[in-house]
């Protein structure tokens, strides 16, 4: 509906702009909001004061200009108001909103998808934790807001790959395999110190258990160097099983994995350091290699190769997303621990270096969580090795609760898990009253059909719907496409969480006042096709959370 409108004040401005009766303005300048108090009608826009300078007009006499102009368009406003400093406030006819209804009953799933990315190909990197243990909390929340963004960016109409990078090489990895092997000796009597930065936790001793199982005794007799070697590919494998495993529950889905090993194997690493050399961006001070971040925006310059001829972590992170320019992608969007804010600039600057332009790419910052129990925090060490896996969450509280509660806040604000609601089947729980809300709608549709009255949403007499509470519950569900392009926008997957809790709410308001069937067929049979309608945005967008809409509660 937004867009219609927006559609026809447009039109309305251009014509105006023809006649000579205002001057030629900037079309950005338009834009429709929902005024938060309702008085001010169904929309408002404050274009008059953005183009009034322009127009060398005091800008109410520009918005009467528009007022005027947009009294041809009667039987789509009901009013049509200027306002304050120049605010013009338009509402339509109450009849209008009801077509929405037929919009959503004939578009079924497909409502609310839109074609605003126009096949633009986006890679969403996330998670990518590195083969070294078991997923925990904090990757769970980047798993569902990188999943969920995903999937919102695809049916804003993005061509879409969810990527991951597993970090298959480095010193992380040859932790990982002496970690593994002090274990594995452990287990076979012989005694040894454990590396001092080694990884800790049950599973290091588990995966050792298992390889015993396997090769018995003899990693005692190999080399050592061979024998972290094993030690370490078997790990990395077993935990990158576990890991598929854990996303799989989880319902989050890769269409691409990534090796980092790949880098160096195919020499990518060298020819991304040799494009930038060719680019002026690399120099040499000091025995190092250097990449002049700062002149793209970075606090100071970075290095690449180290005196020792050893590379940092930036190099291969830069010959990455060279990799990803490579294969075509317009935006590559990463899904970071808050940790890595100031490697966001270099990134950038890597990027523009790269010949790609800024906005190109974009960092998206997990904020941290905690995880409660009956108000009290469940607290956790990674260095010592406890931890809560994603794995446990699930456990505990399954895969819809635990998508909606990693998902209730903006991604770079902290969260606070709070186990016990989360499993709480009431009103309490968010993620239960809003699943409640689409099984109460099933059970009202079952309950109809079991009387005769099917679903018609062409032949229902859809004006019944009149109501302040009728109108105010379609107003929401006409609002849904919009609020998919300003999630996708913007990159704020959460706000489809918002607006299902909103819609959840206010459908359980609207059922508590209102009859939906009563002695009053015609209504009764409109008030049928509403709250249909309400099940579906409410599927569609729990869809879009990756998480299922019961038939029953």
């Amino acid at each position: 509906m937004k867009n219609t409108v927006e559609s026809i004040l447009r039109a309305t401005i251009e014509g105006l702009i023809t006649q000579g009766t205002l001057p030629p303005v900037d079309p950005a300048a338009l834009a429709l909001t929902i005024p938060a108090n309702k008085e001010f009608g169904d929309f408002t826009t404050n274009f008059a004061m953005q183009v009034s300078k322009a127009a060398r007009r005091k800008p109410r006499e520009v918005a009467e200009v528009i007022r005027e102009a947009l009294q041809a368009q009667s039987h789509t406003f009901a009013r049509i108001e200027v306002a304050g400093p120049g605010f013009i406030n338009l509402s339509l006819h109450p009849q209008l909103w009801t077509t929405v209804l037929q919009d959503i009953g004939a578009k079924a799933d497909t409502y609310g998808e839109s074609a605003y990315g126009a096949g633009k190909k986006v890679q969403v990197e996330f998670v990518s934790a590195n083969p070294t243990g078991p997923l925990h909390i904090g990757h769970g929340r980047g798993a569902a807001v990188g999943d969920t963004l995903a999937r919102i960016l695809k049916a804003t109409g993005h061509d879409v790959q969810r990527e991951y990078d597993i970090n298959d090489v480095g010193n992380q990895m040859n932790t990982l395999g002496k970690s593994v092997l002090a274990r594995y000796r452990e287990l076979c009597g012989v005694e040894g110190d454990f590396p001092e930065e080694g990884y800790k936790g049950d599973y290091i001793r588990d995966l050792a258990g298992t390889l015993k199982e396997i090769h018995g005794e003899a990693l005692l007799e190999m080399d050592e160097n061979e024998a972290i070697g094993l030690s370490r590919e078997y790990a990395a494998g077993s935990i990158m099983e576990t890991i598929r495993a854990d996303l799989e529950r989880f319902n989050v889905h890769f269409e691409h994995w990534f090796s980092e090993a790949s880098l160096y194997r195919e020499g990518k690493v060298e020819r991304a350091l040799d494009e930038l050399r060719e680019r002026g961006f690399i120099y040499d001070h000091e025995g190092a290699l250097w990449f002049a971040s700062s002149r793209l925006g970075d606090e100071k310059d970075r290095v690449i190769k180290k005196q020792d001829g050893s590379l940092t972590y930036f190099a291969p992170d830069i010959a990455y997303h060279s990799d990803k320019l490579g294969r075509g992608f317009e935006q590559v969007i990463d899904i970071w621990g808050a940790d890595h804010h100031g490697y966001v600039p270099r990134m950038r600057a890597a990027i523009e270096a790269l010949g790609a332009p800024r906005e190109a790419f974009h960092a998206l910052l997990i904020q941290l969580v905690s995880l409660e129990r009956d108000g009290k925090p469940v607290y956790m060490s990674t260095r010592a090795g406890e931890f809560v896996t994603l794995k446990e969450i699930l456990d505990e509280v399954g895969k819809d609760a635990a998508r909606y509660f990693f998902m209730m806040r903006k991604c770079d604000s902290h969260l606070i898990f709070d186990l016990e609601l989360a499993k709480k089947k009431s009103e309490e729980n968010p993620v239960f009253y809003i699943q409640y809300a689409h099984a109460r709608v099933c059970s009202i549709l079952r309950n109809a059909q079991e009387q005769g009255l099917g679903l018609d949403a062409q032949g229902a007499r859809l004006d019944c719907l009149s109501s302040d509470e009728d109108l105010a519950l379609i107003k929401l569900l006409a609002s849904y496409p919009d609020m998919l392009i300003a999630s996708a926008q913007s990159l704020e997957p959460h706000r489809v969480s918002f607006y299902l809790l909103d819609l959840a709410t206010s459908f359980h308001r609207f059922y508590n006042k209102n009859r939906v069937i009563s002695n009053d067929e015609a209504l009764t049979r409109a008030r049928l096709v509403l709250v249909d309608a309400v099940r579906q945005v409410i599927h569609n967008a729990l869809a879009l959370m990756g998480i299922d809409a019961p038939e029953s509660m």
